[in-house]
């Protein structure tokens, strides 16, 4: 054993001591940072591998601590520093990202990276290690197919979080060491990436359709379930971007950092790819609707991107951009179907959804105090844990406000063309005070974890309360 840990380890460095790779991390944080300056990238692409990842590594941050490591390999290489064996970080990486990472382990007595004219990878790589520690004189981490041309000259292989097909090469190549963490298969994680589940909220676009007594009526459930398929091909693109967006203060946070992108369960060239092309196909969908309806989407990923790039850390403006985008859904259901628009419906829906949206923050306010009762400001965002009783007083103001649009709407001149009974619809304004109050005192109580949307969506009273209200309804209009 003494002789083998005078062999010198080298360690590849993306996909194996990383869960990620360091060009997709600086693009996304490019992409982040400076959105117009990824055109540019385009140009240095032009210009070869290896200046675009210099160009990419000078340009952009990278928080080497919040980096996504294979924490079980990592563990066994502090084991084999620990007993004295040399450990070298040789990767295809920049050099000034690979460095780095090095000194941030602390692991590593030599960093061989790429230096903006040579691609230290496959065949280049051998070549280098070969001069430098002879045939078999060194063993070598991988991960990829691309590592099978390293250990045609390694004395041993260790595999670290890679496939069977590249278990099956290492072996043909040289001697397997050790083998951790084998590759899972991606396409959980990339449903996880899509949030399907997130798709509930869509249905508000149906509700013109129920609020306007058409329900029954093909011509507009048809228009209707398509504008609900374009808005979750956008929404699932969307949230892909934001995920990029926040890859950072994802894996500073308690939860979030196990979302596929920021744990590196999934390729961010994935994510870079899958979510502009979902937006492209979902905005070219809606074309087969109407122009309208297309100009409506197309406020909607204006607003959303906006709002993942910078008003999601503007206090106050933020919550006011995610109420505006329930509402957009509520005006995406009139333009698909063509249903005259009720100012009441608008107002309501303003709102109550400015009520969740405060709610959401809420429940992130309070989790982060308790996670850091020390830390006054909350990463990634424009509030501070001062703001928890100003933002359940606006919170719970907002609410009530809905409940008291809804009680006028009665003796509105709208009413009375739809309903027979209008008097009764008063008889929803008690179980909509009663839902809004039961919310905020399960956010109050720490028991509301998610978005009060989704959480309604599993929520067993939630649903009675709203089997209530279209029994109202129903006796409103007069059957």
């Amino acid at each position: 054993m003494a002789d083998i840990r005078k062999i010198p380890l080298v360690v590849d460095l993306e996909g194996t001591l990383l869960r990620t790779e360091m060009l997709w991390e600086s693009m996304a944080s490019l992409l982040r940072r400076e959105p117009l300056f990824f055109f540019q990238a385009v140009f240095w692409c032009m210009r070869g591998r290896v200046f675009l990842k210099q160009k990419l590594a000078a340009a952009t941050r990278i928080n080497a601590a919040s980096l996504p490591y294979n924490q079980e390999f990592l563990a066994w290489l502090r084991g084999e520093k620990q007993s004295g064996r040399k450990l070298i970080l040789a990767s295809a990486a920049d050099l000034k990202l690979a460095q780095a990472i090095a000194d941030h382990t602390g692991l590593f007595d030599e960093v061989l990276a790429s230096d903006g004219k040579t691609n230290r990878r496959g065949q280049n790589k051998l070549r280098i290690l070969t001069q430098r520690f002879g045939e078999r004189g060194f063993d070598y981490a991988g991960s990829s197919a691309a590592d099978t041309a390293i250990w045609r000259g390694a004395g041993a292989a260790v595999v670290v979080n890679a496939s069977s097909r590249v278990e099956r090469a290492a072996a043909d190549c040289t001697r397997i060491d050790r083998v951790f963490e084998p590759a899972s298969p991606r396409f959980r994680p990339f449903i996880r990436c899509l949030r399907p589940h997130q798709w509930a909220k869509n249905l508000i676009i149906f509700v013109p359709i129920i609020a306007g007594h058409k329900i029954t009526d093909l011509s507009m459930l048809l228009p209707g379930f398509f504008a609900f398929v374009v808005f979750c091909l956008c929404a699932s693109g969307v949230y892909v971007m934001n995920d990029l967006m926040d890859l950072e203060d994802d894996r500073l946070h308690a939860t979030k950092r196990q979302r596929p992108l920021a744990a590196g369960d999934l390729p961010l060239a994935v994510g870079l790819i899958t979510g502009p092309l979902l937006l492209a196909v979902g905005l070219l969908a809606a074309l087969a609707l109407s122009w309208l309806f297309t100009g409506v989407v197309a406020l909607y990923l204006v607003l959303t991107m906006a709002y993942s790039w910078r008003i999601k850390r503007v206090v106050l403006l933020d919550v006011f951009f995610l109420a505006g985008l329930y509402t957009i859904r509520l005006v995406a259901g009139h333009a698909a179907t063509g249903i005259v628009y009720s100012a009441w419906l608008l107002m309501f829906s303003m709102f109550i959804f400015l009520s969740l949206a405060l709610v959401k923050r809420y429940v992130e306010l309070a989790a982060a105090k308790e996670m850091s009762p020390d830390k006054i400001r909350v990463a990634g965002r424009g509030y501070d844990q001062r703001d928890l009783e100003l933002v359940t007083s606006l919170g719970t103001g907002s609410g009530f406000i809905a409940a008291l649009v809804m009680a006028l709407y009665v003796d509105g001149q709208q009413v009375v063309v739809l309903y027979a009974r209008p008097k009764l619809l008063l008889l929803a304004c008690p179980l909509l005070l009663y839902w809004i109050s039961r919310i905020w005192l399960l956010a109050h109580r720490r028991q509301l974890h998610e978005d009060p949307v989704l959480f309604a969506v599993k929520d067993g009273a939630s649903y009675v309360i709203g089997v209530l209200v279209l029994g109202v309804l129903w006796l409103a209009s007069g059957h």
